[in-house]
Parts: structure tokens; sequence; C-alpha cells
């Protein structure tokens, strides 16, 4: 009870009027001049960082977009270095290839040639070796008649002879 009777503890009706006139002067007084600059200031933070945000999230979608597009870009060059190494060997193979086709009919020409050449020459050396047989054969013959054809009835055997070997060796 000691509390009960204490002056600060119980107000009266009259501090407690100048104490509720003081805060609605105050209250008046705030909102007058010093509530709008405040909200305002609030407000305007509030509209920062509502900007900032939106800004922070429009650059992560670009982020997002950027980071797609280089992975399109790049899937894009490598698809095109595949196809490119692709046309490399394809036109390496193809040249080879050709190489290969080139150099068979050279050497086909060169076999063709070749064979050729030694078809002349064999007709050549077996031209030569008739004409020296019958060189020869003559040499011989003419040596053989001059002793064999004193008589007329061999002459015409030995002809006979001759012309069959000759009909013979023809066919």
């Amino acid at each position: 009870m000691i509390l009960a009777g204490n002056s600060l503890t119980n107000a009266g009706i009259g501090t407690i009027f100048w104490a509720v006139l003081i805060f609605f002067l105050f209250f008046l007084l705030l909102k007058k001049f010093a509530w709008k600059p405040i909200l305002s200031a609030v407000n305007a933070r509030d509209e920062m960082i509502k900007g900032s945000l939106a800004s922070a999230e429009k650059a992560r979608e670009e982020m997002l977009k950027l980071q797609s597009d280089n992975e399109a870009i790049l899937k894009k060059a490598r698809e095109e270095r595949e196809f490119i190494l692709k046309e490399g060997r394809d036109v390496r193979d193809k040249l080879i290839a050709e190489a290969k086709g080139k150099a068979t009919e050279e050497a086909e020409k060169i076999v063709e040639k070749a064979k050729t050449l030694i078809e002349r020459e064999k007709s050549k050396a077996l031209s030569e070796i008739h004409e020296q047989v019958a060189s020869l054969s003559i040499d011989i013959a003419s040596k053989l008649l001059g002793e064999k054809l004193a008589r007329t009835d061999e002459q015409e055997k030995l002809i006979s002879r001759y012309l069959k070997d000759v009909d013979l060796n023809k066919n």
C-alpha cells in the first residue's frame, strides 16, 4: 500500500488530460511536418528495392537467355566443326580414290604399251628369223639344187614336195 498512496502511481485527471493533449498535439505536428517526408522516404526506398529486385530478376533472365544462346552457339559451332571435318575426310577419301584409280589406269596403260611393244618386237624378231631362215633355205636350196637339178624328173619331185610342205605350213 505504500505504492497506492504515492502520487506517481496514481495519476490525476489533470495529468492524464495534459498528457493526452500533448500527445495529440505532438501527433498532429508529426503528421503535418514529419509524416509525409518519412512516408515518402520509405515509399521511395520501397520503390528502389522493388526496382532493384525487378532489375536483378531481369538481369538473371537475360543471363539465362544469354547462357542458353551461348550453349546453342557452341552446339552449332560443334556441329559445323563436325560437318567440316566430315567433309574434309570425304574429300580426302575421294582424292585418294581418284589417285588410286588414275594410278591403276596409268599402270594398265603402261602394261598395255609394254605388251604391245613386246608383241611388236616379237613380230619383228620372228620376221627377221623368217627372213634369215628363208635366206638360209634359199642358199641351201640353191646349193642342193645346183647339184640335183641336173636331172629333170628329180626337179619335178623336189618342186612338188616343196609345194606340199609350203601348203602344210600355211595351214
